[in-house]
């Protein structure tokens, strides 16, 4: 394992799929003070349908009314451990050379991630050999 915090690998959320890069690669992407990792999650709200529990076979029987509740749902990624994801070969303005990413999830969510949030141009090529991009924040 590497001393280099910046040689470790940090996976992005977003809608749709998430990206596994280093986490220097990700400061040069998308700059380092970007507020894309730990975006925080999304509050959710479960409802409890009223019935009844009984703890022990033959055992009295506990009424339980119905009720709801609310949690923060925090971004997952959708692949098993196993399985990294689809590497896909990413080259940005300034970068030095192609650097390999993992993305789980289709590549128009990708596509999509890299344009709201990329702050230089960049261009990923799929496993198949087809390039997408230049992908560049609009805003």
């Amino acid at each position: 394992m590497s001393a280099d915090l910046r040689a470790r690998e940090v996976t992005l959320n977003y809608v749709g799929g998430s990206l596994t890069m280093t986490v220097g690669n990700a400061e040069h992407l998308f700059g380092a003070d970007a507020d894309i990792v730990g975006g925080g999650g999304d509050p959710k709200t479960t409802s409890v349908k009223g019935h009844t529990r009984t703890r022990v076979i033959g055992g009295p029987s506990k009424s339980v009314t119905a009720y709801s509740y609310t949690y923060d749902q925090w971004p997952a990624s959708g692949h098993g451990q196993a399985a990294g994801g689809t590497p896909v070969s990413m080259t940005w303005e300034s970068s030095e050379g192609s650097w390999i990413a993992r993305v789980s999830g289709p590549l128009w969510a990708l596509a999509s991630f890299l344009e709201e949030n990329a702050t230089r141009n960049v261009f990923f090529t799929a496993l198949g050999g087809k390039t997408y991009g230049p992908f560049n924040k609009t805003k």
